[in-house]
């Protein structure tokens, strides 16, 4: 199966366009892109000593709450063929699957609703669904309630309680975000794709969090250099610890 899937895969990437902006679950491009590309935007609004509004939206059950008629909505939006489609449509058409109980489980019944967990056409599926929401949001102002009314309207949803508002360069007397009436929760560092963002700009404590990780990777580059470790061990260490330089240097540094 995960063997079709790769073949479907494969076909559906070759006639999708998905934007420059979407990073997730697309060849040649990484977390540290999208890092590196916010740590440079923040950089610039410090030198421009001009405020930079960050509101970090969380979704529930994203894979889980994808509508199966949005989801046909949208590949046939991107431009994928009719011959396509059926064939996704028919993997969910014969989706079954149990809830395993303390003693039992039950009997196999249908899914609805959500993609697959686990399998490897999934993430580019969400892909497609994410960038044609993405394409919409670009068409509004920017405004979170307008972005929460456009996801739920597809049918995800927002989580009030994991989205994030921080203000990069902060002056006195600005303001704060509000999604549907409630305050967002306002930090002044964000855990962003692994990495973390301090409103101050600076990025003092990723840095030292990047020492701490690479001394850990010393010791296991020693460990793995013992007798009977086997070669490649300086490929597969080294290789990690370039990317994070890369990504942690200011543009006004390098």
């Amino acid at each position: 199966m995960k063997l079709w899937e790769r073949v479907v895969e494969a076909r559906l990437r070759k006639v999708v366009e998905i934007c420059e902006q979407q990073y997730g679950f697309m060849p040649r491009k990484s977390t540290t892109d999208a890092i590196f590309a916010l740590r440079i935007l923040m950089e610039k609004y410090r030198d421009g000593q001009r405020e930079l509004h960050c509101v970090f939206v969380n979704l529930e059950k994203a894979y889980d709450r994808v509508p199966r008629e949005e989801l046909w909505y949208c590949m046939r939006k991107s431009g994928v063929a009719e011959k396509y489609v059926r064939v996704v449509q028919d993997m969910y058409e014969r989706s079954r699957t149990v809830v395993r109980c303390a003693v039992s489980q039950t009997e196999k019944f249908k899914v609805e609703v959500g993609l697959h967990q686990g399998l490897a056409l999934s993430p580019f599926l969400f892909a497609i669904v994410m960038d044609q929401l993405s394409g919409e949001w670009e068409q509004v102002e920017e405004n979170l309630e307008r972005w929460r009314f456009v996801l739920e309207r597809r049918g995800m949803k927002v989580s009030r309680s994991k989205t994030e508002y921080m203000c990069v360069n902060e002056r006195e007397g600005s303001g704060t975000v509000r999604l549907q009436g409630e305050e967002v929760k306002k930090v002044q560092e964000f855990k962003y794709l692994g990495s973390t963002v301090q409103s101050n700009g600076e990025c003092g404590k990723e840095v030292a969090a990047k020492v701490l990780a690479g001394a850990k990777a010393r010791k296991g580059w020693r460990q793995q250099q013992e007798p009977g470790k086997g070669p490649g061990a300086r490929q597969r260490f080294g290789g990690p610890i370039v990317v994070w330089l890369q990504a942690e240097l200011p543009e006004n540094k390098a």
